[in-house]
């Protein structure tokens, strides 16, 4: 299959990775050069540096008649407009689109999109109890397992206690697609501050789970709480 992937950073690694080895024609397409070329160096596949919203670097990247188009921006908005200019004006067979806010979903489904994905919305629509932000604190895998989502509660000794994201020194292999502070669901981004007893939805690989879960409950340090 021809598939074109466009933005995203370590999830595109992964999704470029992955469907290298299964023998696909790729195109990866990102606005970010930096990390374009650690995918092009990683994966070892040319990547087009370039904003994909825009049609004249679809044009360049040749993505005419692709099967599959995957877009990966953590701008929910360039996603659909990358699809929909992909789907329109070159023919793509199919979009996928992720959305960091899940109230697109079904928005971005009846604009045209054949494929909306929100973590926060699959983990939504995964459970049918009621009282699911305080009971459950478990993981739940996707694609075979190669996609971990997990809740966990923040306790008021961990570290990332009252730092925003962009602050906590969080793993790069992880993203917090939401934070559950009762009775408000935050769609966080790097200026959102963690305080006590939020619970956080976070998206990770099976290889690098036991890492973020022991970075996020990482306790503040004995010193900290003495005066000298």
């Amino acid at each position: 299959m021809k598939i074109v992937i466009v933005n995203g950073t370590h999830e595109a690694d992964f999704i470029v990775r992955k469907l290298k080895k299964e023998k696909h024609q790729l195109i990866v397409i990102n606005s970010n050069k930096t990390f374009g070329s650690y995918i092009s160096g990683s994966n070892k596949v040319p990547v087009l540096c370039g904003d994909p919203t825009k049609d004249y670097i679809l044009d360049d990247a040749h993505v005419e008649n692709a099967d599959v188009m995957i877009a990966l921006s953590e701008n929910d908005i360039d996603n659909y407009v990358a699809c929909i200019t992909g789907k329109k004006l070159f023919h793509i067979g199919r979009t996928v689109c992720v959305v960091r806010n899940p109230k697109r979903v079904e928005l971005f489904k009846d604009l045209g999109i054949d494929s909306v994905i929100s973590s926060t919305y699959l983990l939504g629509e995964s459970i049918t109890n009621e009282s699911i932000i305080e009971s459950f604190i478990k993981t739940i895998t996707l694609e075979n397992n190669q996609i971990m989502i997990s809740e966990i509660t923040i306790e008021q000794d961990f570290d990332i206690v009252g730092k925003a994201l962009k602050d906590a020194n969080l793993p790069q292999h992880i993203i917090i697609s939401c934070i559950y502070r009762a009775p408000e669901v935050i769609i966080p981004n790097g200026d959102s501050i963690i305080k006590a007893n939020d619970k956080i939805i976070i998206v990770t690989t099976p290889s690098d789970f036991d890492f973020v879960i022991e970075s996020i409950r990482k306790k503040v340090p004995t010193h900290a709480f003495t005066r000298g």
